[in-house]
């Protein structure tokens, strides 16, 4: 059962951002960044559980070719992303999201 991909605020602001960036570096890398994360959205709905568990029941999923990844919970009827996350940033940062 694909279950339904909830971005909260922070996490939405930090994607934007980053396709922002993406798109002002070269031509159509911003769609490119949006996609592979996209992609990794519908392989979390598919089996969220095969990612590992990182920090107090936050699983990661590593965005393919990007140094980004998405931090995300499962819950019964969701999957709710705390952050859209460049991996030299430190984690603290989204850590503080969870609650």
């Amino acid at each position: 059962m694909k279950l339904p991909v909830v971005l909260r605020r922070a996490a939405q602001a930090e994607f934007d951002e980053a396709a922002d960036w993406y798109e002002q570096q070269h031509a159509s890398l911003g769609r490119d960044f949006v996609a592979k994360v996209q992609i990794t959205f519908v392989r979390i709905c598919q089996h969220p559980g095969q990612f590992p568990v990182v920090f107090e029941g936050i699983r990661q999923a590593i965005v393919d070719r990007f140094p980004y990844s998405v931090l995300f919970q499962a819950e019964p009827k969701r999957i709710v992303v705390l952050a859209v996350f460049h991996h030299r940033r430190d984690p603290s940062v989204w850590k503080r999201r969870v609650r």
